[in-house]
């Protein structure tokens, strides 16, 4: 069972792999971001130097890696990655570091969970390619400072406001990732398709894509689904039948919402007549972390206008109460 489970994550990361865009023209959307890359990049290639360090922020799934690679191809240089959370100690940051080539690019995801004290190596490296590293301890101790090549760092976050301000201002440029538009969403959809070598209909298209909670990560998952669910049934293309059986399956509606998203809704409309509640009682009343609330549920219910944040804490909207078919909450009270 174990080594099954495997094979099927391999599987799935090849299949991500093949469906990521490999040149400019394939990324879909994010027109402003890739603009403003080009003009950074071309500018670096011109004075024959390494690009700005870059940040990439915004909720997960919008193509922050995506992008990450393809500065790197445009660069002609190679890239290594690594996350936040896998540098655990001065000496995992300093072997990346030392081993990174001239123009090569360094991407760092989860950034926001770097720890600080590895942060201040960091500092020195972005600014002017040193490495200071303290060797020894106590009376004996000394400062070796190593020369680091021309790089360019990479990070992305899902959490912008946890970055420290130091850090944060050693970025050339800052790029926030927003929602895909539905427009976007169905090209992404009909190009996912070509590569899997599936037809799908124009219904089925504009159905999942309103599901797709405007993320392509979100899109190509619900594709892999449809596609199965079309194989099973014996059918060679994914019609319109197939797309709500798929979402049906996944218990996920007609815009998008999950199980999750609508247990948060009901949670505040039940337990605290729609709010305002903060933060910390409703994680306690759904059991779910702090973090996973506000980067996963809230951004998505924040953009389709059914929840509020506001300073004394979540408010359910209007729209939600339409959405869900229950009273609003002025017929409640």
């Amino acid at each position: 069972m174990k080594k099954a489970n495997q094979n099927h994550n391999k599987d799935d990361q090849n299949i991500d792999s093949m469906l990521r865009p490999a040149a400019w023209d394939e990324y879909v959307g994010q027109e402003k971001i890739k603009n403003n890359l080009r003009v950074i990049l071309e500018a670096a290639k011109a004075r024959n130097e390494s690009a700005d360090h870059l940040l990439f922020s915004g909720p997960a799934g919008l193509g922050k890696t995506t992008l990450a690679y393809l500065v790197a191809r445009e660069l002609g240089g190679m890239i290594k990655t690594t996350s936040g959370p896998a540098i655990e100690k001065t000496g995992d940051l300093a072997a990346v570091l030392t081993n990174l080539n001239p123009g090569e690019i360094l991407f760092i995801d989860e950034a926001h969970r770097i720890n600080p004290m590895i942060e201040e190596v960091l500092y020195p490296a972005m600014e002017s390619r040193k490495l200071h590293l303290v060797v020894g301890k106590g009376p004996g101790a000394r400062t070796l400072s190593l020369d680091l090549p021309p790089f360019t760092l990479i990070a992305a976050t899902t959490r912008e406001n946890l970055l420290s301000q130091p850090l944060r201002s050693r970025f050339g440029a800052t790029l926030r990732l927003g929602f895909y538009d539905i427009d976007d969403i169905k090209k992404i959809f009909n190009r996912s398709a070509g590569l899997f070598g599936i037809d799908i209909t124009p219904e089925a298209v504009a159905i999942l894509a309103r599901a797709s909670r405007g993320t392509p990560r979100t899109a190509n998952r619900l594709l892999k689904r449809a596609r199965d669910f079309a194989e099973v049934r014996g059918t060679k293309a994914i019609d319109e039948n197939a797309a709500w059986q798929t979402l049906a399956m996944l218990e996920i509606d007609e815009v998008g919402l999950e199980p999750q998203d609508r247990r948060l809704l009901m949670t505040i409309i039940e337990k605290f007549k729609g709010g305002p509640v903060g933060i910390n009682t409703l994680t306690a009343a759904l059991s779910e972390e702090r973090g996973v609330i506000e980067d996963i549920y809230e951004p998505y219910l924040m953009t389709l206008g059914f929840i509020q944040r506001s300073s004394s804490g979540r408010i359910v909207l209007p729209a939600a109460y339409k959405h869900l078919g229950i009273k609003g909450k002025e017929e409640l009270l």
